[in-house]
């Protein structure tokens, strides 16, 4: 894998970890967001943010999900996928690489108690979506082809290597 950018470069891309949490069940966990001020341009996210001061890539991943979710007994497995997005959101262009982490839980209630402002202007719940839910459904779900990822890991298992996602600009 590449090397990851330094802090000094400004140019770099914000490193977030995003959390692929399921249940016993297989359903994934599944952030509602939207626009600060316009409610109504909203979609559905995997938990996760961007990587403080020194910490690791797992202990962001871990410490995001606790902030948003509530959820704190993970066992945190391999990479899923990488992605590199950008997107606008409140006001600013969010250039981002995000690195999916496969994690399980038996814990299902979620109560955010680290929410940032911004996130608390902008996150509106959290919702267990089974795949199938996912595969049907008409809103908006990030990453895109969500569905098909989660179908091909739950039939086969985690990738030896993290597969590297489309690059989305929104």
């Amino acid at each position: 894998m590449p090397a990851e950018p330094t802090l000094a470069d400004s140019s770099a891309p914000r490193r977030v970890a995003r959390v692929v949490l399921l249940d016993a069940e297989n359903r994934i966990l599944l952030l509602h967001g939207h626009e600060p001020d316009d409610p109504t341009d909203d979609w559905w996210f995997t938990p996760g943010g961007g990587v403080e001061g020194e910490e690791s890539r797992e202990q962001a991943a871990l410490r995001e999900l606790a902030e948003e979710t509530g959820v704190t007994e993970v066992d945190l497995g391999p990479v899923l996928w990488r992605r590199r997005c950008s997107f606008p959101f409140a006001g600013r262009r969010w250039d981002q690489d995000e690195w999916y982490f496969l994690a399980r839980t038996a814990q299902t209630a979620t109560t955010p108690g680290g929410l940032t402002e911004l996130e608390r202007r902008s996150v509106a719940g959290a919702r267990w979506w089974t795949c199938g839910e996912l595969a049907r459904t008409h809103e908006t779900v990030y990453p895109k082809r969500l569905a098909e990822l989660l179908r091909r890991v739950l039939d086969e298992g985690p990738p030896a290597r993290p597969e590297v996602l489309d690059t989305e600009i929104v």
